[in-house]
């Protein structure tokens, strides 16, 4: 099953709309038989990569998935019929898939199929692999990932705005690599202003996994221009706006950005939560946010991230810069315990830590 995990991180990031699954074929004699990970855009699945290796060794094996396998018929049939008329023995499965198509039928079709179903190994690693999956499944939205670069006293950048560069190569590599393994980056239109980012992948051998560039436009922002734009060939560009804007992205839009247009808030922006309700419709599972400070306020403040990425430097920029997340009006500390640390380790000399939701 760790070697299922593996292969269906290597695909996060590639597979939306449908999620990054693993899977490892074990012949009756207890050999790797074959694997397989969900294909570019969500086909093949995992499982059927996997028999299209296994040749005459599935008979009595044992396949390990990441989800369990899929129970409904489309214009082929689904993974779990297809590994019972394959002969597979036991199918152990990571964690239960709640789409209602499949939701404990793939394993009660395996099971009526006579194939031995087993749940739960590494169960909770199984769900942070495909926690964009079950987040659109049940949320409606993509899962929501914010990442913040940070000094010790919790500053974004100092008082003149300068934030370049406030980590470290290894850090920033780091970050693109948490790029490449989100199908979209969120900001908003203030930050492409300031930055001028490009907001793709730029680690060797992965330009190709540049997510899809989602930019909020709000009710008197300026439009990207810029690295955004002259990298239109490179990655997608969305851009989320209310219908008052959605005129003024024509030249934009006939470029090649894609116009998202989503329902306005009290103060003419696009309203987060059919905005991430929209991008989920879209197919996107995940999407890491990277600023700035005003959507991440908002979607703090709204309670909309479900995962904290924190890279922490040792510099300290006082009082006068530019603070990570702003106001969020709390006022008693047991409202303040929103996350937990999962995992941490040092980078250089700065260091990350993986938070998700407290329960």
């Amino acid at each position: 099953m760790r070697t299922a995990l593996a292969l269906g991180r290597q695909a996060l990031g590639t597979t939306w709309p449908n999620p990054a699954v693993g899977c490892v074929l074990v012949a009756a004699n207890g050999l790797v038989a074959a694997h397989g990970v969900t294909g570019a855009g969500g086909r093949p699945h995992a499982e059927t990569q996997a028999l299209a290796q296994v040749g005459n060794r599935a008979p009595g094996g044992t396949a390990y998935v990441t989800l369990e396998p899929c129970a409904h018929d489309g214009a082929t049939p689904s993974c779990a019929r297809k590994l019972a008329e394959a002969g597979i023995g036991r199918v152990v499965v990571g964690a239960r898939d709640p789409d209602p198509r499949t939701d404990g039928a793939g394993a009660a079709l395996l099971a009526d199929a006579g194939v031995r179903v087993t749940h739960g190994p590494h169960e909770d690693d199984a769900r942070r692999l495909h926690a964009g999956h079950l987040c659109r499944v049940r949320l409606g939205r993509p899962q929501v990932t914010l990442k913040l670069a940070a000094s010790l006293d919790g500053q974004i950048a100092t008082a003149a705005g300068t934030s370049q560069w406030l980590t470290g190569p290894l850090a920033r590599q780091h970050a693109h690599l948490l790029r490449a393994r989100h199908d979209a980056i969120l900001v908003g239109a203030g930050t492409v202003l300031r930055d001028d980012p490009e907001l793709t992948c730029r680690l060797p051998g992965l330009a190709d996994r540049s997510p899809v560039r989602v930019v909020m436009i709000g009710a008197e922002t300026p439009l990207p221009s810029g690295r955004l734009v002259a990298t239109l060939g490179n990655a997608p560009l969305w851009l989320l706006v209310t219908a008052a804007r959605r005129p003024d992205t024509r030249e934009l839009q006939a470029a090649g950005a894609q116009v998202v247009e989503v329902a306005a808030d009290s103060r003419g922006r696009p309203s987060l939560g059919p905005a991430l309700a929209t991008l989920g419709a879209r197919g996107l599972t995940s999407v890491l946010v990277e600023g700035g400070q005003a959507i991440a306020t908002a979607l703090l403040w709204h309670r909309q991230v479900d995962a904290l990425v924190w890279y922490g430097t040792d510099a300290v920029v006082g009082g006068d810069g530019l603070a990570a997340v702003g106001a969020l009006g709390r006022t008693a500390l047991a409202e303040t315990t929103d996350f937990r640390t999962v995992r941490a380790r040092r980078l250089g000399p700065d260091h990350v830590r993986f938070l998700e939701r407290a329960p």
